[in-house]
């Protein structure tokens, strides 16, 4: 006979290493945001994805060490619980990247952000590999959360002197809690579209020797984001809300 966990507990199972120190970490975000939040910041949540060529054509990636990567683009955005972020959303070609990563944009969405909703508390997710960086005695003694001095992420860098000059807050997620920044589902929930929707987008042409496949990348990726309106996205806050006043209940 099957045996089904509800999505409460299996969040709890295999998602949280309940262990002290990102218990702390956790409470102590939680904390700084609520604050913030009564102090009349508004919560912003800022963040990129990962889009393969794969997912937008839909062929088999083929690619292995022996030859060069199939492209991925890299899209920024951000968003309140009313939707996303009067800010034109940016992607990027990830070699691109590899050569010089963006850091005047975060500045510009600073300023944007600013004039439409006043003071925020920015919450970006923390790396994974930022933990792996740090020295072991040092993690052990961490009890709180700090933010960097700089939150590097694939595509730009978020630094809090920077939001500090603006008027904002910046916030880092601990790694283990990422699904408490509602860009995650989100950012699913685009990449369904694609994949569903990608034919729609597809140009293909035809000459005496080869076949031709065009992609309106722009026109895709604009449609799968604006599907995700202010309904939806209350729901994914009010479910990321819902989880915070457990993790509050819980680790106070």
């Amino acid at each position: 006979m099957p045996h089904f966990t509800s999505p409460l507990l299996r969040n709890i199972i295999s998602r949280n290493p309940f262990d002290s120190i990102r218990r702390k970490q956790c409470l102590q975000y939680l904390k700084s945001l609520r604050s913030l939040q009564y102090d009349g910041f508004k919560t912003i949540y800022f963040g990129e994805t990962d889009i393969a060529e794969s997912l937008l054509t839909g062929e088999e990636d083929l690619s292995d060490g022996y030859f060069m990567h199939a492209p991925t683009w890299c899209i920024v955005h951000a968003s309140s619980s009313q939707g996303w972020v009067p800010w034109k959303y940016r992607m990027f070609l990830r070699d691109e990247l590899c050569i010089k990563r963006e850091e005047s944009l975060f500045f510009e969405f600073c300023d944007v952000v600013k004039k439409a909703y006043g003071k925020c508390a920015i919450v970006v997710k923390e790396r994974r590999q930022q933990d792996k960086m740090k020295p072991k005695e040092d993690t052990e003694l961490e009890a709180q959360v700090r933010v960097p001095s700089v939150i590097s992420l694939m595509s730009i860098v978020c630094c809090p002197e920077v939001a500090k000059s603006c008027g904002h807050e910046l916030l880092s997620l601990p790694s283990p809690y990422n699904y408490l920044n509602p860009l995650d589902s989100a950012w699913s929930s685009l990449k369904w579209f694609i994949i569903n929707n990608r034919k729609e987008f597809c140009l293909q042409y035809i000459d005496n020797v080869y076949s031709y496949q065009y992609i309106l990348l722009s026109d895709l990726i604009s449609k799968g984001i604006g599907r995700i309106n202010s309904s939806k996205w209350k729901i994914l806050t009010n479910k990321v809300r819902r989880w915070e006043n457990y993790y509050l209940g819980k680790f106070s």
